[in-house]
């Protein structure tokens, strides 16, 4: 197996385990501080990816690439100068907004967010911000070398180490506030952050070939073609990136101030936050690992055919990526939409949220459209088409959560349309900047299938659930139900021949195993 397959599967495997271990993370913060607390700590998290994108300024990307290309010259000075200047660069900017957090935080707190509490984990947030300008730095740094395993294993253990301190600091902080428990969980994300970093500092003293402390101020002095270099890739990277995190960071605040002017009350107003963002979107979200698989495949397969001129072997491989998105994802939402409040009980120990799932469950084929779809324009040079996109769905979803959200008619299910308009209309609009780019068929018949195969897989999962088990445990209730509506759901897949095992090997974790056989 070559080095980069070899890396893809060990990425696509720690992918898993860690989206995996982030939704335990999320049930784990749910159980421990309720509804309020998960409100509170959802509020202030946007905050920290913004920082985090802010801090990384684009350069992981950056550090891979150049690093790459001067491993393949055994160029050794150019790699510690890379080094160097990220790691001054990001240092640099963590200097600058660590401070700047802690002296925000009551601003926002009280401002921006409308409640008070939000300000102990937006302070919370701020010691991370050094540890992951070094971090990302050395992540980068071992993506450029190929060597996969470090990041991969930092990201579990980094979950992990969250889970566990969220479990024990939660519990001993609620007693005094449940803005102090959220601040808690904020803490831990700070300490799994830490142990990460340890974790790829250890890994890159033991495998180093070069003293990186020696001269560090002249090669930082020395490094502005380096810079320049790094900024011709970060920039643009952090302009994709930023789009999103600030979007995400103005989010909890359009809804917070949409739902003052409804009259809605600030804690119930985080309550609300907390059930739509804490409960029901990371169970929505959490099947779109199969669709980021076929879109990590997907970008070496198009950008070959591309460069060979190919259109319609571009075509086809679209066609087989959205088709299993379609697939995959109609499975997912069949189940969410049958058993949503049973699963939120099960998982949440509330069916507070189950409400969401079921408005925006079936919109959710779109979501796990996004992936293929954006990873096409990538691999066909249109990225920049792929950020504008992007930016148009981040703006109009933001203003349809102010305008619906801010009546009491609507209140937060306003917010929860808004965030379906919004990757609505980004996969649209993905979509039809692809096929300014090449020809595509629809094949309407396979569709009508597919909806038949999800309504029949549907209907026989709701009535064994509500009227064979009755009498068993919910757990068993929900495991039986699911796996009768998988297991008849792929069946009938196979017989309208919607699928076939050519199909399966497209996803690169059953691809390995049909090659391992």
């Amino acid at each position: 197996m070559s080095k980069f397959l070899k890396g893809t599967f060990i990425l696509l495997i720690a992918g898993l385990i860690t989206r995996v271990l982030g939704f335990i993370n999320r049930i784990v913060i749910a159980r421990s501080i309720g509804e309020e607390g998960v409100g509170l700590y959802m509020m202030a998290f946007p905050t920290f990816i913004l920082v985090v994108t802010i801090t990384q300024f684009g350069l992981p990307v950056a550090i891979s690439k150049n690093i790459a290309e001067a491993e393949a010259r055994g160029d050794h000075k150019e790699i510690k100068k890379i080094l160097v200047v990220s790691l001054a660069t990001t240092l640099s900017l963590s200097l600058i907004f660590t401070p700047a957090l802690i002296l925000l935080a009551p601003i926002l707190s009280t401002t921006l967010f409308t409640d008070p509490r939000t300000y102990y984990p937006l302070v919370a947030i701020a010691p991370v911000v050094p540890v992951i300008a070094v971090s990302s730095v050395l992540r980068g740094y071992f993506q450029g070398r190929q060597n996969m395993r470090p990041s991969a294993n930092s990201q579990i253990l980094e979950q992990l180490v969250r889970i566990t301190l969220i479990a024990v600091m939660t519990k001993a902080f609620i007693p005094y506030g449940v803005e102090y428990a959220a601040a808690a969980a904020m803490v831990s994300a700070v300490i799994g952050e830490l142990f990460s970093l340890v974790y790829l500092m250890t890994s890159f003293k033991l495998k180093k070939r070069f003293r990186l402390r020696k001269n560090f101020f002249k090669f930082a002095y020395t490094g502005k073609k380096t810079f320049k270099d790094l900024m011709e890739i970060a920039v643009p990277t952090m302009g994709s990136r930023m789009i999103g995190s600030v979007a995400w960071f103005f989010e909890p605040i359009v809804v917070a101030n949409s739902l003052a002017i409804a009259g809605v009350a600030a804690v119930e107003a985080t309550k609300q936050y907390g059930a739509l963002t804490g409960y029901a979107l990371p169970l929505l979200m959490l099947p779109s690992f199969i669709t980021f698989s076929l879109a990590t495949s997907l970008v070496p397969a198009i950008s070959e055919a591309n460069s060979q001129n190919n259109h319609k072997l571009i075509e086809y491989r679209l066609q087989q990526a959205l088709r299993l998105a379609f697939l995959s994802g109609g499975l997912a939402v069949i189940i969410l939409y049958v058993l949503a409040d049973p699963l939120m009980k099960i998982m949440y120990g509330s069916s507070n949220g189950s409400y969401f799932i079921r408005l925006m469950a079936p919109f959710f084929l779109f979501y796990y459209y996004q992936g293929p779809l954006q990873a096409v324009l990538q691999a066909l040079n249109l990225a920049r088409a792929a950020m504008i996109n992007s930016l148009i769905g981040a703006v109009v979803k933001t203003a349809v959560i102010f305008l619906l959200a801010s009546q009491s008619s609507f209140g937060i299910t306003g917010a929860a349309l808004g965030i379906i308009v919004g990757f609505v209309l980004v996969t649209i609009l993905h979509f039809a900047t692809v096929l300014k780019k090449i020809a595509f068929s629809f094949y309407i018949r396979d569709y009508v299938k597919a909806f038949i195969a999800m309504g029949i897989s549907g209907w026989v999962g709701y009535f064994l659930f509500d009227h064979f088990l009755n009498g068993q445990f919910l757990v068993i209730r929900v495991i039986s139900s699911t796996a009768e509506m998988s297991i008849i759901y792929i069946v009938l897949l196979f017989i309208l021949k919607l699928l076939n095992k050519e199909d399966l090997k497209r996803i690169p974790i059953i691809g390995k195993l049909f090659a391992f056989r």
